[in-house]
């Protein structure tokens, strides 16, 4: 070889390691995380399950936003203005909103991507029921204009339970709302790496160089987005040794959901902290599908409630009592909204009324098909207990396991059980997500409006209509309590109780917002 080739060849190689390593982040600009579940379904609209509602805040924003108390500030809203009938809310989108594609968001996009929200989503579509017209006055304006006037429009627009209403490009959002998007094209602090996405292994999240934060102090998903590394590494550890030794090891930096069992293993280490990181406790639920016999009759969903004690569930799932407590509480024990009204007779099992009520509803021993997974261990365990609890009670159990994501894409399907459906689930939800009427989608019974599971019930709705149209706080009370007994009577769910899930951190780690998911901007790793 040449001199000048040699010397050609070892410019190139060295440009070519320089890219390589402006490519790759410093280890202290890479936060390496453990979280709960592998990511699947990459449209936070379609699907309500926690880690793609994760997924969807990473790379896209809402309107509006919740704070650490659940209280909506402005977020790509950069002004708001209520007429003074209350009837129409104006909002203009603050500056410096582009898409990871370069494209300027603007409100053709905010309207597809808010009617595509409110076709899907529990809280979207109960804002839709006081819509009268979602318009685009100009490039960067829109005005939703209301039938009535109605005080949860920016709680609404900022909901970070349920079907997040992410703004989309409108390309994106005029597509079917019951079919997932699968393009990853938001306006948000971090821009999805799809060349290193590998499904049940990683999932990377890159630092979005062209976003611009709003400036005020980060509060639970408000104030200003500021993202402190470089890169995002979702590790998919479905084992629980495995994230434990990682995190012991500092392979990774946080452990989303530590098993509990381990907890006191970890904590022990000087090096890392575990703590929570909401300040509401989550709930566990026992899901039927209203669609099909025997969970159609009101009667065998009551069985479910009878044959269950919520301490077999939680302790099976969370260990150590002091993670978890009994609560009848569709709308979580602590919150504003915590009655217990109507679920008295529940607080402890009754198997000879499970059996009588079964019998009343007409089941003859017909398969019950329990769907599960181990990947989150609580959640398997749990549905363990239900399969032991229920087969005493006189139910046909047939449990089968699967992976997470089967599971929860299992969920939507409505067919019969020889179509691939399913008749019953073990979950849980976040206590942001349980803790109002409004955002509570397994108390929404708006039949095919309503979550996996899709209860019907008229006066249900009617009662969770008179929580949202309360003139006062006092009249908001009385109507919960009122809508609360229906529920305890229909049985939407089977209430299995609330538990505090903590997470686990290398102390070289900090700025971890309480909200309702855990969120990696204002996350520092020294």
């Amino acid at each position: 070889m040449t001199p000048r080739r040699l010397l050609l060849a070892c410019t190139g190689l060295a440009a070519f390691l320089a890219g390589q390593a402006a490519a790759q982040p410093a280890p202290n600009r890479v936060l390496r995380v453990a979280p709960h579940a592998d990511l699947r379904t990459l449209d936070p609209v379609v699907a309500s399950i926690v880690i793609t509602r994760m997924h969807g805040l990473m790379i896209y924003e809402t309107l509006f936003a919740w704070d650490s108390k659940l209280n909506p500030h402005p977020q790509m809203a950069g002004r708001h203005e209520i007429s003074a009938d209350g009837l129409t809310h104006t909002i203009g989108l603050r500056d410096g909103l582009r898409f990871h594609d370069g494209q300027p968001v603007t409100a053709r996009d905010v309207v597809a991507s808010l009617e595509r929200w409110m076709a899907r989503d529990t809280v979207g579509g109960k804002l839709k029921e006081y819509v009268a017209g979602l318009e685009v006055v100009d490039d960067r304006t829109i005005a939703l204009r209301l039938n009535r006037p109605v005080g949860v429009v920016p709680f609404a627009l900022g909901s970070a339970v349920g079907m997040i209403p992410a703004i989309m490009r409108e390309s994106d959002a005029r597509t079917d709302p019951h079919r997932p998007v699968t393009e990853t094209i938001g306006s948000g602090p971090f821009r999805f790496n799809r060349g290193e996405w590998r499904a049940g292994a990683r999932v990377v999240y890159d630092r979005n160089a062209d976003y611009v934060p709003r400036r005020e102090a980060a509060d639970g998903l408000a104030g200003g987005r500021v993202v402190k590394v470089d890169r995002v590494e979702w590790q998919i550890m479905p084992d629980a040794a495995t994230a434990a030794a990682a995190l012991q090891t500092g392979e990774i930096d946080i452990w989303e959901q530590p098993a509990q069992d381990l907890v006191s293993t970890i904590s022990r280490s000087r090096d890392i902290r575990v703590e929570r990181y909401t300040s509401l406790s989550n709930q566990v639920m026992l899901r039927p599908n209203h669609l099909h016999p025997p969970f159609n009759d009101s009667r065998a969903r009551l069985a479910l409630a009878y044959a269950t004690d919520q301490a077999d569930f939680l302790a099976a799932g969370y260990g150590d009592e002091r993670w978890w407590r009994r609560c009848g509480s569709y709308f979580i024990c602590g919150s504003p909204n915590g009655t217990e009204a109507g679920s008295e007779p529940y607080a402890r099992p009754n198997l000879d009324t499970a059996r009588r009520l079964l019998a009343e509803s007409g089941y003859r021993g017909e398969k019950v098909v329990l769907t599960t997974s181990f990947d989150i261990a609580p959640i398997g365990r749990m549905a363990e207990v239900a399969a032991a609890r229920l087969k005493e009670a006189g139910f046909n159990i047939d449990m089968q396991v699967s992976d997470w994501g089967t599971v929860t894409t299992r969920q939507q399907n409505r067919g019969t059980m020889a179509e691939g459906g399913w008749n019953l689930f073990v979950t849980t939800a976040s206590g942001a997500t349980m803790q109002s009427p409004i955002t509570n989608i397994g108390t929404n019974m708006s039949c095919d409006r309503g979550w996996a599971g899709w209860p019907c019930d008229e006066q249900a709705e009617r009662l969770r209509a008179a929580v949202v149209d309360a003139p006062d706080d006092a009249a908001r009370r009385a109507a919960t309590e009122a809508l609360h007994r229906r529920l305890a009577e229909m049985q939407p769910y089977r209430v299995l109780g609330q538990f505090d899930q903590p997470y686990a951190r290398r102390s070289n780690i900090s700025g971890v917002l309480d909200a309702p998911v855990m969120l990696f901007w204002n996350v520092e790793k020294n």
